[in-house]
């Protein structure tokens, strides 16, 4: 259990029971006609059927509490990348093409300068997706928030018969570990817990400690996207983002996994660690850890895989294998 995380208000045990309430709840839905949900629980996108061959993906999400830091900083200019990020990121885990992103603003005032900056990164962003951003939303609540959140829905295109769940993937299967940018959008509650009383201007890391926290979320597009057209077998996409490489769990296999080789551990993790005095095991279960997204591909096609992804990323590498240990991710 993350008992870190709990004491600094994040709940993962209830926030799952928070989660299964809700879908038994959408359970009642009935349209009165055929769904057109392609079933994939527990996965990073929901897929509509559109026609015959066509899907809709769609995902959903925030950037949390990494707003707090740019509040407190007074910049926001980059934070619209996150925003972006977690939903191109996610979509492109069932194999499809990000097209576009609705972003929603929730916010005590709106004030233009604030929205400006917040614009910038939203489109910095979507031009490092290769999206678009045809429109959205912001909401004055001073009555229920105050500052500020952004969140956005990314929707993609996929082929139905190239969905992406996992559920080809096998024992001995590779799983080439993608370097994350740092904490993307994940665990700031925790972090900042730990670094409570830190400057933001510390500077015992490389650089001040609110440019490494507001260093934007990784976006994985471009490379993934070309894996995905060459050759390779790819049996498995995962975006490693709250729970660590559990996420790898999400996929539709039959199998567990083993992490014998993770790629390096960016220090920010290591000075999260040692002042909130937090236990590696939560560490790896909040966090990424450096590695913030996986490919899962088929034996054979490791080297042709690796060499495209490292065109992208030079410090990609195979951080572990598929095992016949279903459900289970063990780390050496």
């Amino acid at each position: 259990m993350s008992d870190a995380y709990a004491r600094a208000g994040v709940s993962q045990q209830v926030a799952g029971s928070a989660v299964e309430a809700l879908v038994r709840s959408l359970g009642a839905i009935h349209t009165g006609k055929p769904s057109r949900v392609i079933p994939l629980p527990g996965h990073y996108a929901s897929v509509l059927r559109i026609d015959d061959r066509t899907g809709l993906a769609l995902s959903t999400d925030t950037v949390g509490t990494k707003m707090v830091v740019a509040e407190r900083l007074g910049r926001y200019d980059t934070i619209g990348i996150d925003c972006v990020a977690m939903g191109v990121n996610d979509v492109i885990c069932v194999g499809a093409e990000p097209i576009a992103l609705l972003d929603f603003v929730l916010t005590e005032r709106a004030e233009p300068g604030i929205c400006e900056q917040l614009g910038v990164g939203l489109a910095r962003g979507a031009n490092l997706a290769g999206i678009e951003i045809p429109g959205g939303e912001i909401a004055q609540v001073a009555d229920i928030v105050s500052g500020h959140e952004l969140g956005g829905t990314c929707v993609g295109l996929v082929d139905l018969d190239a969905i992406v769940t996992g559920a080809s993937a096998e024992p001995g299967d590779p799983v080439i570990g993608l370097p994350s940018s740092g904490l993307h959008s994940n665990g700031y509650t925790l972090a900042r817990s730990a670094l409570d009383g830190v400057s933001l201007d510390d500077g015992r890391l490389d650089r001040p400690l609110g440019d490494v926290l507001l260093e934007p979320t990784e976006i994985y597009v471009r490379a993934v996207l070309e894996l995905l057209r060459s050759p390779a077998d790819v049996r498995g996409l995962a975006h490693i983002t709250g729970d660590g490489l559990n996420n790898l769990l999400r996929l539709e296999a039959e199998v567990g996994y083993e992490i014998d080789a993770p790629l390096p551990v960016p220090p920010v993790f290591d000075l999260i660690q040692e002042l909130g005095q937090v236990p590696d095991d939560e560490m790896h279960e909040v966090f990424n850890m450096g590695c913030g997204f996986c490919c899962v591909v088929a034996a054979d096609d490791e080297d042709a895989a690796l060499e495209l992804i490292r065109a992208h990323y030079p410090g990609a590498r195979r951080v572990g294998s598929a095992t016949d240990r279903v459900g289970e991710v063990r780390r050496a």
